[in-house]
């Protein structure tokens, strides 16, 4: 990767793929790349159960803002490691689950271009990317069958882990049971752990990451949501038995000076199709007759707050990851790739524009760093 890229960009080799493989070792299921060394310093403990605590935007700088040194997670804090690239929910939460690199699982952000049904899919839930033209209204499944896992499936560790002869377990609103409130998933991941043999268990949380984005890094209601987290996670914990716990995060958060695309009729004349991937890595393909051409449009534009690469200046920095490309992953990129370097993001709706302080998901070391909390129980 070059100079250019590794100054804000993911480090591949401390990630939230080698804290996976590093617990997927400690189980004896296959790993698929190196592991993290400072977790594999408290796996080798032997602790029957492990949980790893995922904190929506909980990344380092939030961390740093909102909690006391002296409090439960920073005094728990062993480390700070990276997310992936880009550093988003999708493309991070689908590294940790699979412990794959995200041009490995092709899960690359929130909305991604799926050429076999030619649509841009949001892909954790399964509809039609939201436009200007569509922001009102009820959104479109885009198909009758979920569309990422059927054309970027993977196996989540869970699984590997329970077929290497453990039990791998999740807790999150989004998988049944269902547990509603944070109070519910912790409650049924403190039950899990209760059960005979070994476990591990993954936890995964919504917040801080909603407040961000509707609030801000630094407002009133951020700070209350994480103080809040922060003292229920340490209660919890207190309950906790021969567990090792992880907290930690799919990639932090910054403020952001938002614009929207709409207000830029010269660069949308350019495009097949609307942008994909996020507002702060932009996934563009561009018409034949605009492509030697576009990088000047885009520079005249926004400026110098984003570096454009092509297709393959992605593909050969290896952007997404040092693994092996997925098949189909290069139809799946745009014909440029604009990174977001300063604080300003692209919205492709003037709602999302005009309603999203906090942003993510772009080329800086605020973005990309996270922490790693360790609880010994």
């Amino acid at each position: 990767m070059n100079d250019r890229l590794r100054a804000g960009g993911p480090d591949y080799n401390r990630c939230l793929v080698n804290l996976s493989n590093s617990i997927l070792k400690n189980f004896g299921a296959e790993t698929t790349a190196n592991t993290l060394d400072i977790a594999d310093k408290y796996l080798d403990k032997g602790y029957k159960n492990v949980i790893v605590l995922l904190l929506d935007a909980m990344g380092d700088s939030i961390v740093k803002k909102h909690l006391k040194e002296d409090g439960f997670f920073r005094s728990h804090l062993v480390d700070t490691y990276s997310s992936v690239y880009p550093p988003t929910t999708v493309a991070a939460t689908t590294s940790l689950l699979s412990g794959l690199y995200p041009n490995e699982h092709g899960w690359l952000g929130w909305d991604v271009y799926y050429p076999q049904i030619d649509k841009n899919v949001t892909v954790f839930r399964n509809f039609e990317q939201i436009t200007e033209e569509t922001v009102e209204s009820e959104p479109v499944q885009a198909a009758d069958y979920n569309v990422a896992n059927k054309y970027t499936p993977y196996k989540q560790i869970q699984a590997k882990i329970s077929e290497a002869g453990s039990r791998g377990s999740t807790s999150m609103p989004y998988m049944e049971p269902y547990p509603k409130t944070f109070d519910d998933v912790l409650a049924r991941a403190k039950n899990l752990c209760e059960d005979p043999g070994r476990q591990f268990v993954y936890i995964y949380w919504d917040e801080p990451d909603s407040t961000l984005h509707r609030t801000g890094t630094t407002s009133e209601e951020s700070h209350a949501v994480l103080v809040d987290i922060e003292e229920k996670v340490k209660e919890w914990a207190a309950g906790l038995s021969d567990t090792l716990l992880f907290v930690t995060a799919d990639h932090s958060h910054i403020d952001s000076k938002n614009l929207c695309l709409m207000d830029y009729p010269e660069v949308l004349d350019c495009l097949v199709r609307m942008p994909s991937l996020e507002p702060r890595t932009m996934s563009f393909f561009v018409k034949e007759e605009y492509q030697k051409a576009f990088p000047e449009i885009f520079r005249r534009n926004f400026g110098d707050d984003f570096i454009l690469l092509t297709r393959e200046e992605v593909l050969e920095e290896k952007l997404f990851g040092p693994g092996e490309d997925r098949p189909g992953l290069s139809d799946s990129i745009g014909d440029y790739v604009a990174l977001a370097t300063s604080d300003t993001s692209i919205y492709i709706t003037h709602k999302g524009a005009q309603t999203m302080p906090g942003a993510h998901a772009g080329l800086t070391a605020e973005e990309s760093r996270i922490p790693l909390i360790v609880v010994e129980s």
